[in-house]
């Protein structure tokens, strides 16, 4: 199994059929990753139009589509990658939902918002893909198994939180704008971040073992979810610094 914290990228070898023709490229990823983000965009640009047009209330039901949606279409591109070139621009739709309304409720609250947070998303990416081409930052074996170990233990912590307040028990270290509750996001944000490296490193040693031709979008869905994760993330920390 190659390894990975991204859980959509685990997949097994033995369930790749790899081979010369139709074979994967990293432009073919590059490209494939280009388009589902212009279509997040699109969806999410549509949101936050709903949003200043009607205001928070006509948004909520979309970003629940998008939230449930992207869920469903997310498992089932992991465990049927060979339909990801259906269900990845499908899953890059329903996100742009749910990340519009999210930023709507975040923007509503902290204004300007947004604007920092897709920055600093997009600028985190451009400079973890120039510093791995440039091979600044390698995927190497320690790397790895320190990414996927400290991605456990971040979904660890925030699981044992979500069982938690289901019986009224708050861990305000998680949510709160003390130091110890900005610290823990910067923390998390820098792993969601370098996790982007490990989705690079994927796509490339895909492309070099010439897998089928879908990996291209599967590879693109893969760097999707962490940037997803990476950007909401991004907004918790820009809205923890703010409340300071």
């Amino acid at each position: 199994m190659m390894k990975t914290s991204n859980p959509a990228l685990r997949v097994k070898r033995s369930t790749v059929a790899y081979g010369a023709e139709g074979a994967m490229t990293i432009n073919g990823a590059i490209n494939k990753t280009a388009f589902m983000l212009l279509l997040l965009l699109f969806s999410a640009s549509w949101t936050w139009k709903t949003y200043f047009n009607e205001g928070l209330a006509a948004v909520t039901p979309w970003m629940v589509i998008g939230l449930v949606g992207g869920l469903i279409t997310a498992l089932v591109t992991i465990f049927v990658n060979k339909w990801s070139p259906i269900t990845a621009p499908i899953y890059a739709l329903f996100e742009g939902l749910f990340l519009g309304g999210i930023t709507a409720v975040f923007e509503q609250k902290y204004s300007g918002l947004a604007f920092q947070a897709v920055a600093l998303t997009f600028g985190t990416l451009f400079m973890l893909l120039s510093a791995y081409k440039a091979g600044i930052v390698r995927a190497t074996d320690k790397f790895k198994a320190g990414i996927v170990a400290a991605t456990g233990g971040i979904f660890i912590v925030y699981l044992a939180s979500f069982v938690l307040r289901l019986f009224g028990v708050q861990m305000p270290f998680i949510y709160g704008s003390g130091v110890i509750g900005i610290g823990f996001s910067v923390v998390v944000v820098v792993i969601a971040a370098l996790n982007l490296v490990l989705d690079f490193d994927f796509i490339d040693t895909a492309a070099r073992e010439r897998a089928p031709k879908y990996f291209e979008w599967y590879g693109g869905f893969a760097i999707m979810v962490t940037l997803v994760w990476l950007y909401i993330e991004i907004l918790n920390l820009l809205a923890k610094l703010r409340d300071r």
